[in-house]
């Protein structure tokens, strides 16, 4: 199967599907401890979570079986943005680390609401697609972030753009399904654009605080932020 973006090398982005895969697993485990009684369930996924965090999606177990077994029979989704589906594994470890202590420590009935939890958000987001950890990095992206209204500037010539017109930056990466469909939605209406690839300037998305693509931005001449596109 031809991929366009290799899961173990392309780290800043994701098939689309990995993360509600690895949901149904994280929820799966979740909920035969809830059960059965068997808290260590609870510690060992949530061990696996940060291990995955920690040394890459190599030594993600749900995240190998996806990319070696299931993408290779279903093909690849849309590939999008993976820092938002990274938090939400991080809040899931977290939690389920805090679980574990309180089992330790004797307070079961709150380790079990976490467990809990887990489980149901987990399967929320496999079923639905809603991922609130998702929403959560996306929210708290926005609020660092540009925002539709600020009245704030870039640097037009920092970012590539030659002409003094009106034009549109979008911070994009050239495996994003998402980023190509806004571009072409922009193009389309008649919107000059200057795209900057944040896999090639992160110290750009990092100077601008792009907390996830794709953004899009009107931009006057002198460099004042108009509207938030995307």
């Amino acid at each position: 199967m031809a991929r366009t973006a290799d899961p173990y090398l392309d780290t800043d982005v994701i098939d689309a599907r990995a993360p509600r895969f690895n949901q149904i697993v994280v929820g799966s485990v979740t909920l035969a401890a809830l059960l059965t009684g068997a808290w260590p369930l609870a510690t060992l996924i949530g061990l696996q979570l940060a291990v995955g965090l920690t040394f890459g999606r190599k030594f993600c177990l749900a995240c190998v079986f996806y990319f070696e077994v299931v993408q290779p029979r279903i093909g690849e989704g849309p590939i999008e943005d993976a820092r938002p589906p990274r938090f939400a594994n991080i809040v899931g470890s977290i939690f389920l680390g805090a679980a574990t202590l309180a089992f330790v420590t004797g307070l079961t009935t709150i380790g079990w609401v976490l467990t809990g939890m887990v489980s149901a958000l987990a399967f929320l987001a496999a079923i639905t697609g809603f991922c609130l950890g998702c929403e959560m990095y996306k929210l708290g992206a926005h609020i660092r972030g540009i925002k539709a209204g600020d009245i704030m500037r870039l640097d037009l010539a920092e970012l590539g753009a030659t002409n003094t017109d009106q034009i549109v930056v979008q911070f994009t990466h050239p495996l994003c399904t998402d980023c190509h469909e806004v571009e072409r939605k922009l193009t389309s209406d008649g919107h000059r654009l200057v795209l900057v690839d944040v896999s090639k300037r992160p110290d750009l998305a990092r100077k601008y605080q792009v907390g996830v693509v794709p953004t899009a931005l009107s931009v006057g001449a002198d460099g004042a932020v108009l509207a938030r596109l995307a």
